[in-house]
């Protein structure tokens, strides 16, 4: 009998939800040449970021030909290149075929999700009091931000899935920091920073010392090398406008 059994264990596994950061690669067209030259060019500009992350193929932009789309090939290229496509988001029913034809998860686009959030309004109203659902959602109060009052340290990864994430203290080289919202970091940020992960162009990130690996907004991102240009060491303010990442001095914020 095995260890496991012996000491009273019923089961070998448990399922519990979790919440992951993961990079979406926005597909307009595939040419299997041009893909790895383009994918190896995007890696070198950051390596140790996308070494072994998952990525999703986000297919809602894609204008190519389904003939075109060879899934195989495309899993096959990123491998080499160390990263773990899992999934395909949005797509038209005969690609998200293919995609599943190739083993991917099939996650809904936005267009999915708005209909599916139509097919729940449709369906019959809850038995359940107002007072009581009106309760449960808040009143329309925003998430709590999650406050870290600790160095984030290297190789730490601290994760804000709904809400602003305030930290009290320096991000150091080799952390990652993520919020749903807006980041705020009273210290140096020299580790890598994600905010908007869920999407939210509208978010922010602030900092009291601008020396990061990496930052990003809403899928938006910039390395090191771009960030030096401007605001580099010093107090500044990062936003998203018209799909570019922008730099701007605490004090002229």
């Amino acid at each position: 009998m095995s260890d496991a059994a012996t000491s009273g264990v019923k089961q070998g596994f448990q399922l519990k939800s979790a919440s992951v950061s993961m990079t979406a690669l926005e597909l307009y067209y595939f040419d299997d040449a041009e893909f790895e030259g383009a994918l190896r060019d995007k890696i070198s500009q950051a390596p140790g970021f996308f070494k072994d992350i998952p990525l999703i193929i986000s297919l809602e932009k894609y204008e190519g030909l389904d003939s075109e789309l060879d899934f195989f090939k495309i899993i096959g290229t990123c491998r080499r290149n160390h990263i773990h496509v899992i999934g395909v988001r949005g797509g038209t029913d005969d690609q998200r075929r293919l995609a599943r034809g190739a083993a991917l998860a099939l996650l809904p686009g936005s267009g999915q999700r708005d209909r599916a959030h139509e097919t729940d309004q449709s369906a019959e109203p809850s038995s359940e009091p107002v007072e009581t659902r009106a309760a449960q959602a808040g009143a329309g109060d925003p998430p709590p931000a999650r406050i870290v009052t600790q160095p984030v340290r290297s190789g730490q990864q601290v994760h804000a899935p709904e809400g602003d994430l305030v930290i009290l203290a320096p991000v150091q080289a080799g952390a990652e920091v993520l919020a749903a919202g807006n980041i705020h970091v009273y210290g140096p940020l020299r580790g890598r920073a994600l905010a908007g992960i869920h999407g939210a162009e509208s978010a922010r990130i602030f900092c009291q010392s601008l020396e990061a690996e990496l930052v990003s907004i809403a899928g938006h991102y910039k390395i090191s090398e771009d960030l030096q240009d401007n605001g580099w060491k010093s107090a500044v303010h990062i936003q998203l406008r018209d799909d570019l990442l922008v730099v701007t001095p605490l004090d002229k914020a």
